[in-house]
């Protein structure tokens, strides 16, 4: 049984990502008096998430979202996941062109992104997801060479990042 997450078309949520970097840059304001909470995390790539839940314990650092910046933040996500299926079935079919398309437009370093990342009011979430969207950048550019192994390095190299991000914070 085959599933896929129904991709949104970014195009016309353009504006909706405009207004909600404005809400949250605005909603960063209210609450710059209330004490922020940091919890201590290890923050290696190679933290296991399954050794987390063993546990019993979320350890990692929350976000603190509201439930429109959890929606808004999942909506992401699964499209970031959504891409990524694709690139694989695209490297699969040697289709590096179309997989370095879909790097770059959907995982890359856009001004959405950027906004995106520097929304949630912290400062170690942001550079983590900065650096996840510039890998994704240069996994594009591999993906141009037409190598396969150095295209799933590539790959490799910016899904670190995802289960560095997902394993350090919750939302």
């Amino acid at each position: 049984m085959s599933f896929t997450f129904k991709t949104p078309n970014l195009q016309k949520l353009k504006p909706y990502y405009l207004f909600f970097a404005l809400l949250l840059v605005l909603s960063q304001g209210c609450n710059e008096n209330k004490p922020k909470e940091k919890e201590v995390v290890k923050k290696e790539a190679d933290f296991s998430m399954m050794e987390n839940s063993a546990m019993g314990a979320d350890n990692r650092v929350s976000l603190k979202l509201n439930p429109m910046q959890k929606e808004h933040q999942l909506m992401n996500m699964r499209d970031h996941l959504d891409a990524v299926q694709n690139i694989v079935t695209l490297l699969s079919e040697e289709k590096y062109d179309e997989a370095s398309k879909i790097a770059y437009t959907r995982l890359g370093s856009t001004t959405e992104m950027k906004l995106m990342c520097a929304s949630f009011g912290d400062k170690d979430f942001e550079s983590l997801g900065l650096k996840f969207h510039e890998s994704a950048d240069k996994m594009s550019e591999v993906f141009k060479s037409g190598d396969k192994n150095k295209s799933l390095k590539a790959l490799s190299n910016t899904m670190n990042f995802c289960v560095q991000c997902h394993a350090t914070y919750r939302q």
